[in-house]
């Protein structure tokens, strides 16, 4: 089979529906919509949601909570994610971004304290977390807060 011999298979496309063109095609004069009403009109219909005057279903469910938006999004990164660089390497923000282990700088970057880090480090970073501290300083490194 070559690519100009492609065809779709018997059956797989229909033919659309031609609406208001004749009574032969079965679809013509009211194109379907019937007579009367709401939806048999241009723009008729109702809006999502609509459920005709019930009590909407968004309406009925309890509302829990707030989201605060003021709240501080920070940029995630685990201790054992620094391994990939050298002793005495200077670990900032913009490097992590450089590097590929942040995607995007939010309000700032924490250093959380998951894994095991076997290098001397200098980390800046916004915040971290107690066990980070520990296993930084550990090592020798040194932890700075921007």
């Amino acid at each position: 089979m070559k690519l100009h011999e492609l065809r779709p298979s018997e059956g797989s496309i229909k033919k659309g529906k031609r609406v208001g063109r004749g009574r032969a095609s079965g679809l013509g004069k009211t194109s379907g919509r019937g007579q009367d009403g709401q939806n048999s009109r241009s723009g008729g219909g109702v809006r999502p949601g609509f459920e005709g005057g019930q009590m909407p279903l968004y309406r009925r469910l309890p509302k829990r909570g707030f989201t605060n938006i003021f709240a501080k999004k920070y940029t995630v990164v685990n201790v054992k994610d620094l391994n990939r660089f050298e002793d005495e390497t200077e670990v900032t923000p913009e490097l992590l971004k450089e590097a590929g282990i942040i995607k995007k700088l939010q309000d700032g970057v924490k250093i959380l304290g998951d894994g095991e880090l076997s290098k001397k480090l200098t980390v800046k970073a916004h915040k971290f977390s107690s066990s980070a501290v520990e296993k930084i300083e550990a090592n020798g490194g040194k932890v700075e807060v921007i």
